[in-house]
């Protein structure tokens, strides 16, 4: 059997049915194994792809979800080199569920700029489930599922660790990361903290365009986007085959700037001067980010019934600063009596409390696992601006999940879950006055107070059937989301859409049916994976742009407003690898998605950041161990992106490009010690593009220009046998 098909089985045994008694330490990128696929752990229907930490280290970007777009099917929509969230077959945002340590990540993810709070240096493997998801974990995954895990924990008493050290030249990056993990009997244990600090970075051109005015770069840098990050994260607790408990403890903070040319500042007025001073320094518009995260994982073996329950708190703290501006009736210099500091533009503190149970045991020839999840989100704001409202959630959903072996080589299975929703959002009402008809003033109410229930039945079915070679996979179901605040009740300017953006308190749940195949096909020396998918939404919740602009508090920008209509999705991923002698690989991936509303003011257009099909050929040769190296490696990959001409107004069409990249690594050993080195240079010829998931390109801003990427790792203690 083909050394890919073991980790779809490891990624399927960890989804359904992660028994932390039983993990294995799994640090080769691909291994081979052989035997029957389906005597092992349920899988389901899904398309599921891993990458390990070895191969995120390897194809490592400026952020987590950059880093994984490497995956067909997979994109970031970016802001800046080091900010970005997921997007699966073309849905994004809210409609893909980031699942770290069993709980599902809770940030500000409804905005563009709010990249997901994640350490990619502390992440043991990465599951991408292609495809709905909410009859495992509700609302968020209608569109799929990145699941993280931790490093699996050692099997034996020991201690070791890695200490990275990293620097990227087109931002100036600098920075390391330490890791660590140990164990002690049946006591387990570890941590990391990782630091990096970075300068604006670098574009192939010398101007922009915003708002039609050009905008000079210095250098080409985009100034004002050099940040810094500093992470860490502990763990520990009891692990055994019948019983295992283990805290995890982490906390993200981040500082970094937006393109001061284009984020709420007029083109011409912004002192660029002061700003091209230095291109490290931070200034206004700018965002600081903590991300306080405390899980707590516990699993019981009761011989006929397998228990999972994970406990999760979350507490996102964001604020973003900026030059105060007075629109429309705002006092033209701020009030010395206002309570809110001057430069804080927006604040938004998000406390989040999530409970999922799970509950696994035979019956008859069926395996089941019938779970609860439940969560709470307290959402408050503040600053200067608004956008969206404070907010309050509860959701709570019930399901149960069948596993049946109808023969030795087929495997049926069909899931059924209950959601239900609340959401309350207070009223928001400005803090100055403006003028109102007949002469009157008062305070213009922004969003008034709104309580709405939402629930939903949803259900999937599937089957898998492997015949020698080829496996085949068929997935049937439907999922739902329930709207979120900002789809709700949003009133205001959205500086990093460059849009005044208005909620819909009529909105009504989307409601999605899809049909996902899988054919793979692994003879030796050969792997071919075609994944093809048809998506249908009977009411998809987007933004539409209006004709009309609001001139007094939207600062001349364009209106836009939530809506519903039918949306129809289809599309495929290609995986092709092939390895015509020992040393030598040649990897092909392919994707296309292609969307279509069937209704509404949009009727006929696709949906917004739509990724252009793409193909990425990667030829890899990898040297024979010596005394001294060993996994050494050397790859060259260009990735085809076709032109985007599918566009939904406002939007522009992006052209075509091919983008180069090498890579090279080696594990260096001398006299008892190892030195890993890997060298990536990103965009090698420095190509000019635009990349039409990336936010900046609504302003021409193009791609990162040519990276050089240099990390040295230093592994250190050992495990030992008692």
């Amino acid at each position: 059997m083909n050394r890919y098909i073991i980790f779809s089985l490891i990624a399927a045994q960890q989804l359904f049915f992660p028994c932390y008694g039983q993990e294995k330490s799994i640090e080769l990128e691909e291994v081979k194994v052989g035997g029957r696929r389906y005597h092992r752990a349920a899988e389901g229907a899904l398309s599921i792809q891993l990458l390990t930490a070895d191969s995120i280290q390897k194809y490592q970007a400026g952020s987590l979800m950059q880093t994984l777009s490497r995956l067909p099917g997979i994109s970031a929509i970016g802001i800046g080199a080091n900010q970005s969230k997921p997007q699966i077959r073309g849905l994004g945002f809210n409609r893909v569920a980031t699942v770290e340590n069993g709980i599902k990540h809770e940030g500000q993810q409804w905005g563009l700029d709010h990249g997901l709070e994640i350490d990619q240096f502390s992440v043991g493997s990465a599951e991408v489930l292609k495809g709905a998801s909410s009859f495992l974990y509700g609302s968020d995954a209608i569109g799929g599922v990145i699941r993280l895990s931790p490093p699996a924990e050692l099997q034996e008493t020991g201690f070791k660790g890695q200490f990275n050290l990293l620097t990227k030249s087109n931002n100036a990056t600098f920075g390391g990361s330490l890791q660590t993990q140990g164990r002690k009997g049946n006591w387990v244990f570890g941590g990391g903290f990782t630091h990096l600090e970075y300068g604006d970075y670098r574009v192939p051109t010398d101007t922009v365009y915003v708002y039609n005015y050009a905008v000079r770069l210095k250098d080409r840098h985009v100034r004002n986007t050099a940040g810094r990050e500093t992470h860490f994260q502990l763990r520990g607790g009891y692990l055994s085959d019948r019983f295992s408990s283990i805290f995890y403890l982490s906390n993200y903070h981040t500082k970094f700037g937006f393109f001061a040319n284009a984020h709420g500042l007029e083109p011409r007025g912004v002192d660029t001067v002061l700003y091209d001073k230095s291109s490290r320094d931070i200034g206004f518009p700018s965002q600081t980010v903590d991300h306080l995260k405390l899980i707590n994982r516990n699993f019981i073996d009761l011989d006929k019934h397998k228990l999972w329950i994970d406990l999760g708190y979350q507490k996102n703290y964001r604020q973003e600063y900026n030059n105060y501006t007075a629109h429309g009736y705002m006092p033209p210099v701020y009030p010395k009596d206002m309570t809110i500091p001057i430069n804080l533009e927006r604040l938004y503190e998000k406390q989040v409390y999530s409970i999922t149970v799970k509950d696994q045991f035979d019956l008859a020839t069926h395996r089941l696992t019938i779970g609860a999840n439940g969560e709470y989100q307290d959402n408050r704001i503040d600053g200067w601006s608004f956008l969206i409202p404070s907010f309050r959630q509860k959701a709570m959903g019930l399901f149960v999940y069948d596993q049946y072996k109808l023969a030795d080589e087929t495997m049926l299975y069909g899931a059924l879950r209950y959601d239900y929703s609340y959401i309350q959002t207070s009223p928001y009402q400005d803090w100055f006055e403006s003028e109102l008809e007949d002469n009157q003033s008062g305070r213009i109410v922004r969003a008034s107070a709104l309580s709405r229930r939402f629930n939903s039945l949803v259900w999937s079915i599937g089957a898998a059937h492997q015949f020698g070679d080829l496996e085949t996979k068929i997935n049937v179901g439907k999922s739902f989301r329930a709207p979120i605040a900002q789809e709700l009740g949003a009133n205001g300017v959205n500086y990093h859409y460059f849009s005044y953006e208005r909620g819909n308190q009529s909105l009504s749940p989307e409601q999605s049916y899809q049909l996902d195949l899988s054919l793979t096909w692994s003879p030796r020396k050969v792997f071919v994976a075609f994944t093809p998918f048809f998506n249908y939404f009977s009411n998809y919740i987007y933004l539409n742009p209006t004709s009309s602009y609001d001139q007094y508090y939207g600062a001349g920008n364009q209106i836009f407003e939530y809506m519903e209509s039918r949306v129809r999705r289809y599309g495929a991923e290609l995986k092709l690898s092939y390895q015509p002698l020992k040393q030598w690989k040649v990897e092909l991936l392919g994707e296309y998605v292609r969307s279509e509303q069937l209704s509404g003011a949009k009727k006929g257009y696709t949906l917004p950041f739509s990724p252009a099909p793409s193909a990425l050929m990667d030829i890899s040769w990898t040297a024979k161990n010596s005394k001294h190296f060993k996994e050494t490696y050397l790859s060259v990959d260009c990735k085809w992106t076709a032109a985007q001409y599918h566009v939904v107004p406002p939007e522009e069409s992006t052209a075509a490009y091919q983008v180069f990249n090498f890579r090279a690594g080696t594990q260096l050993r001398f006299s008892g010690s190892v030195l890993q080195l890997r060298l990536q240079v990103q965009n090698l010829f420095d190509k000019k593009y635009m990349d039409h998931t990336s936010f900046y390109r609504l302003i021409s801003l193009p791609e990162q220009g040519r990276n050089f990427i240099l990390s040295i790792g230093v592994p250190f203690g050992k495990q030992s046998r008692s």
